[in-house]
């Protein structure tokens, strides 16, 4: 995503600064226009400018005067997808996010991201990757290359390409070379935080210590994925179903080399023979709604099974999202090397 100050434009300004700006967007030709404290006032494009000129205003008139109000928007932290779906459908490319008191926070190119999800990403990237070693003694696993850039990068792209734009990476192991390495976010139109675990809190125990999520549903997922899941379909999914929490699940299968009898009571009542059984495993990556998270006890270790295992003792939803694209944990040499071929065909 870019730096989205360059399609905005302050009320005051005049419509020749306004044709300047818009010379210098290229094919991006809108401007929205702003009162002093960049709440948004209008809209404005090439096409204005033209019917301005011809209904007589002049170069050195305000754009105020000759703007569309009541553009479309986006309202971050309270938006239905369906209405982000409609305007990307709808071919309208550029839209901003505005706050609650309708200031210009964001703005959004269908030409460079795919959605704009209502969802909080944390991604878990404490562990030691002992299993790498040496190629992690002095490089945190996340941080290792795949291709041109680390694995944690690979993931924070994929979720920025669906618009996820509020980002916490838990940290233990050599935290500081991920913090050097991604700052604050900025560089990739991101708000990236840490949480630090001061000792190991399982796999989802340092979520339990974030207390100002922007949203109502959190993904979590671990660091050393490589996957080109579609998070819209994966988010729209859990929707549909009402879940509390979903699983994506990678299918697996199970070739028997022999026969199988099905029996009952030493009678046989079926007879297979070297059936394929296919089951599905944890992928490590969770959607769940905000209020689920009360579960996590504060500061101890949990893992997500734990969590999985509570609420469905306590008949919560809990959902499997059966993902038949491309998936790899990374957690050997051999899938490592698997990786680096992988990312040169795989399309994401």
């Amino acid at each position: 995503m870019s730096n989205f100050h360059k399609h905005l434009i302050q009320s005051n300004k005049s419509i020749r600064e306004a044709l300047f700006q818009l010379n210098k967007l290229s094919s991006d030709t809108i401007l929205f226009v702003t009162d002093n404290e960049e709440r948004l006032v209008g809209s404005l494009t090439d096409g204005d400018v033209r019917r301005g000129l011809i209904n007589g205003f002049t170069l050195e008139d305000r754009v105020v005067e000759i703007i569309q109000q009541n553009p479309k928007y986006i309202r971050k932290g309270d938006f239905d997808i369906e209405k982000v779906i409609y305007y990307r459908e709808n071919l309208f490319r550029i839209i901003p996010i505005v706050d609650s008191n309708n200031r210009v926070v964001n703005i959004i190119n269908f030409r460079e991201i795919r959605s704009y999800l209502p969802i909080d990403a944390v991604i878990m990237a404490g562990g030691k990757g002992q299993r790498l070693l040496p190629l992690t003694e002095d490089t945190p696993k996340p941080m290792l290359k795949v291709g041109e850039k680390p694995i944690i990068e690979h993931n924070i792209d994929r979720l920025a390409l669906f618009g996820i734009e509020n980002f916490w990476i838990s940290i233990n192991y050599l935290g500081h070379k991920i913090e050097t390495y991604f700052a604050d976010g900025t560089d990739k139109n991101i708000q990236l935080c840490y949480v630090r675990e001061d000792q190991p809190l399982g796999t989802i125990g340092a979520v339990s210590k974030i207390d100002n999520f922007q949203h109502d549903y959190i993904l979590i997922t671990n660091s050393d994925l490589l996957t080109n899941l579609d998070y819209e379909h994966f988010f729209l999914s859990f929707l549909i179903q009402d879940a509390d929490l979903a699983i994506v699940t990678i299918p697996y299968q199970v070739n028997i080399p022999f026969a199988v009898l099905e029996t009952m009571e030493g009678e046989v009542i079926n007879f297979k023979e070297k059936p394929t059984y296919t089951y599905y495993s944890n992928g490590g990556i969770y959607l769940l709604k905000r209020s689920v998270l009360d579960l996590i006890p504060k500061h101890d270790f949990f893992n997500a099974t734990d969590l999985v295992e509570k609420l469905i003792s306590e008949k919560y939803k809990v959902i499997s999202y059966q993902f038949f694209g491309y998936w790899l944990d990374i957690g050997s040499h051999q899938d490592f090397l698997k990786a680096q071929e992988d990312i040169k065909q795989i399309v994401f």
